[in-house]
């Protein structure tokens, strides 16, 4: 962006004076995201941007958000895309929460009808947005997957805890399973950290991807381990009210809502199954898919 963009949203931004969104995945394009359909038509010193964006975290309290739209129908689907800043308080924005299994709703959907986005706002090149959405994703798959959290924090601390505090529940089988996720938690943790180191530097890259997989697949483990060792009294879940969170929970109440908030993690941020690619291609250099769509023009896609 400008000098005058970051001037006027890195410092708020930063100290928590105002909170962002992002609204990247749209119904039609998730894990496929380049194929997102939201338009944005220049006019005058504005563009003008109508679509649909869905499993927006946090957009019910956001200020602002970032927004990648289509500028060029004409161009291949990675090259016709724009980013951009986005006012959440425009009148043509609406947010509708969607319900999780949890019984709330941290995440919403955003329709985006007639939004008006002063050119000012648009960060990087016409049609480069694909490159620019590239590193904020990196970014959001370590803050996810290498988030900063003490030795036996987040969720093998609280299956720690009980183990210590309710002695009745133990099993050999049980301590060994415990123990084999603590050190695979400890291993992330340590990895976590040094991909934080490179996050700082200015430099996230594909090995986020590799950090949130394990991220997802240890939170289901350990929570799953967790409902076992409380019996018949993990099994109960007694708090599904539709709540409005301000902040994402990944450990949240007790041990029925970690297991079923957990099975959000291998969707949210990128599927594992795309993830997956992700490592294999850019991580270990193995041959890509054949992708057959990668020199045609968007709007001749079949969709």
């Amino acid at each position: 962006g400008t000098d005058a963009v970051r001037s006027r949203f890195l410092r708020p931004l930063w100290v928590g004076e105002e909170v962002w969104c992002q609204l990247f995945s749209e119904p039609g394009a998730g894990s496929d995201l380049a194929a997102l359909a939201t338009r944005a038509v220049r006019d005058g010193e504005d563009w003008v941007v109508d679509g649909q964006k869905v499993w927006t975290s946090s957009a019910h309290t956001a200020r602002w958000a970032i927004l990648i739209a289509r500028t060029d129908p004409d161009a291949p689907k990675h090259r016709g895309i724009t980013y951009f800043v986005c006012d959440m308080t425009d009148p043509g924005v609406e947010v509708r929460p969607l319900r999780q299994i949890t019984g709330e709703a941290e995440f919403n959907e955003v329709f985006l009808t007639g939004v008006r986005i002063p050119d000012a706002h648009r960060l990087g090149e016409v049609g480069d947005g694909w490159r620019v959405a590239q590193t904020t994703l990196m970014n959001e798959r370590v803050s996810i997957g290498g988030a900063r959290i003490p030795r036996e924090g987040g969720m093998i601390g609280k299956v720690a805890a009980t183990w210590r505090e309710r002695p009745e529940l133990r099993t050999h089988e049980l301590h060994r399973r415990l123990l084999d996720h603590w050190v695979e938690a400890e291993v992330a943790r340590l990895a976590g950290e040094r991909l934080r180191q490179q996050l700082v530097a200015g430099r996230p890259g594909p090995e986020g991807s590799a950090m949130k997989l394990a991220f997802a697949r240890l939170n289901q483990a350990i929570s799953g381990l967790e409902v076992e060792l409380l019996g018949d009294e993990g099994l109960l879940y007694g708090e599904w009210e539709m709540r409005r969170p301000e902040l994402v929970d990944f450990t949240g109440r007790d041990a029925g809502y970690r297991y079923l908030r957990s099975k959000g993690n291998s969707i949210e941020g990128g599927t594992s199954e795309v993830l997956l690619n992700i490592v294999a291609e850019r991580v270990l250099g193995l041959p890509p898919e054949p992708r057959n769509d990668k020199d045609v023009a968007w709007k001749d896609l079949a969709r």
